[in-house]
């Protein structure tokens, strides 16, 4: 793939980005949102999957413009299902990750966009985590990271922080996860230096940007890790399952700002606890 194509589909996701912002951003904090519940239970947090009108509407305005300007491609979303292609490329589309912050009024939620080849062992190419509230925007692909936000326009590196002792956690822990899970989770917790919680994919985004050294994570869907993949490995990090293969298609996720810092978390969160 030439630069000219690797700019074209950059300005494809930045333009789907766009739509979803203008549709999401009236619906944020508004009186009388409406959630839906996906997964009807007793109301406890692991059976309670929202679902409001802006998911589904900014899904619709992101395939509105791949229908336009990228007709041949196949597309994975969260809300609408998959649709198939002929071009041999994939749009991983999450119109609203983190739902349950945007149902709150936390800014930690975001619109993720992720591309590949179809069936690709090695994941997504490229991959971009818009928060539109607050007007930050990451993307990364093709050799290289940025972000665009209030502050203007700047590279992305990952920390260079390579002891666990020395390391900053982020987790949706212990919402999510199996009790073993949560007893790994709880044990990688024990040997870093800070952990935080519930902040959804804008975690991911600041790993990449080098402010959080860890992102750890399970019960996820392929729409809810492919956009953290491209975007963090393109800044420098590494993102696996919990075993260290890959991760793209769901599962567990351990995101790492290097190698050293991912090995050394992994082999924690492989050991029997």
């Amino acid at each position: 793939m030439n630069s000219q194509e690797q700019a074209q589909l950059i300005d494809v996701a930045a333009e789907m980005a766009d739509a979803a912002r203008a549709v999401i951003l009236p619906h944020f904090r508004a009186s009388g949102l409406i959630a839906e519940n996906k997964m009807p239970a007793n109301g406890a947090a692991a059976g309670y999957d929202p679902v409001t009108i802006a998911d589904r509407a900014a899904e619709e305005a992101m395939r509105a413009v791949l229908a336009r300007r990228r007709p041949g491609d196949a597309i994975l979303g969260e809300e609408l299902g998959a649709s198939p292609g002929r071009s041999g490329l994939q749009w991983v589309l999450d119109p609203i990750d983190g739902t349950r912050g945007f149902v709150t009024g936390t800014p930690t939620w975001g619109v993720l966009i992720a591309l590949g080849r179809a069936g690709a062992p090695d994941g997504p190419m490229l991959g971009l985590i818009d928060q539109p509230y607050i007007g930050e925007r990451f993307l990364g692909g093709f050799g290289r990271a940025w972000m665009q936000g209030p502050g203007g326009r700047r590279d992305l590196a990952t920390s260079t922080t390579r002891a666990l002792d020395q390391a900053t956690l982020f987790s949706t822990f212990p919402e999510i996860g199996t009790a073993d899970q949560r007893a790994r989770f709880e044990a990688l917790s024990g040997r870093v230096r800070l952990t935080r919680y519930g902040m959804d994919c804008y975690a991911y985004a600041l790993l990449a940007a080098g402010h959080v050294d860890l992102v750890v994570e399970a019960g996820l869907h392929p729409h809810d890790i492919q956009a953290p993949i491209a975007l963090i490995r393109a800044a420098g990090g590494v993102v696996t399952d919990w075993q260290g293969g890959p991760a793209h298609a769901g599962g567990t996720a351990l995101a790492a700002a290097n190698p050293v810092l991912h090995a050394a978390a992994l082999k924690v969160l492989s050991q029997e606890v």
